[in-house]
């Protein structure tokens, strides 16, 4: 029992701080987990002001790619017509349609 006295106490001073940082990463991990889980909870419930941005930057995104797509010769009329059936973004920035009408 005595010759094996020896052999243990460089193999616990090793083992003490590989158990301390691993609790350290555990610790770590949790908290990791439960921020992720606050988060998904946030996204279940619903969270109104992201989905109604998250939605109105969608709606632009299709009128831009139709508009990019679309290769017509009469592009000013296009963007009218596009503006037209995109009522969210009528209702987002009036102004703004207002000052990039394309000249005829």
């Amino acid at each position: 029992m005595l010759e094996i006295f020896p052999l243990l106490i460089p193999i616990l001073a090793l083992t003490i701080p590989c158990l301390a940082i691993w609790t350290k990463h555990q610790s770590k991990m949790a908290e990791l987990q439960l921020r992720m889980r606050a988060d998904e909870q946030q996204v279940r419930n619903g969270d109104l002001a992201t989905s109604d941005a998250y939605a109105r930057l969608e709606e632009r995104v299709r009128v831009l790619e139709r508009i990019v797509t679309d290769r017509g010769s009469d592009l000013a009329a296009q963007i009218d017509a596009l503006r037209a059936e995109s009522p969210a973004l009528q209702a987002q920035r009036p102004d703004l349609l207002q000052s990039t009408k394309v000249p005829s």
